[in-house]
This record gives C-alpha cells, sequence and structure tokens, in this order.
C-alpha cells in the first residue's frame, strides 16, 4: 500500500489592495501546482500495487482534497476579476 501525503494550505485574503493583486495570483500559481501534484499521485494510485479497497479509499481521498482546492482557486479567480474590474473603474 502506498501512503499519500498531500497539504491543502488555507488561502487568506489580503485587504491590502496594493499588493494583494499578486498575492492573489502567488495564490492562484501555488493552488494549481497543488491541484497538479494531486492529479499526479491520482495517476500514480490507479497504476499502483494495491487492493482494489485500498485504491478506492486513496482515490477518494485524493479527488476530495482536489475538489477543496479547486473551490478554493474558484474564490481566488473571481476575487482577482472583482479587483480587475475595480482597477479599470478606477481609471
Amino acid at each position: 500500500m502506498t501512503t499519500i501525503q498531500a497539504t491543502t494550505s488555507s488561502v487568506s485574503s489580503s485587504s491590502s489592495s496594493s499588493s494583494s493583486g499578486n498575492d492573489i495570483a502567488s495564490q492562484i500559481s501555488k493552488l494549481t501546482q497543488q491541484i497538479s501534484t494531486l492529479t499526479k499521485q491520482l495517476k500514480s494510485v490507479a497504476q499502483g500495487t494495491g487492493t482494489t479497497e485500498e485504491k478506492q479509499t486513496q482515490t477518494e481521498q485524493l479527488q476530495a482534497q482536489i475538489a477543496l482546492l479547486q473551490a478554493q482557486l474558484s474564490q481566488l479567480q473571481s476575487k482577482q476579476a472583482e479587483e480587475a474590474q475595480k482597477k479599470s473603474e478606477d481609471k
């Protein structure tokens, strides 16, 4: 049985509008990398050894983590779009 290790970071919002654009972009980048890593682990589980039950459990855990990260990513992308719109309205 292989052990799956993945970390999910909570996304903190920044109230500083001057640096929050870059902060959001870096958070989006980190989340995207985490999703990519988990997706690779998901493929590895499917190709790895272990019982069907073990693979199913690991697959479900990875899918749940990916879904959580995708939700966080979606929130950040929405926030990024809002800030871009505010910037264009301020001009």
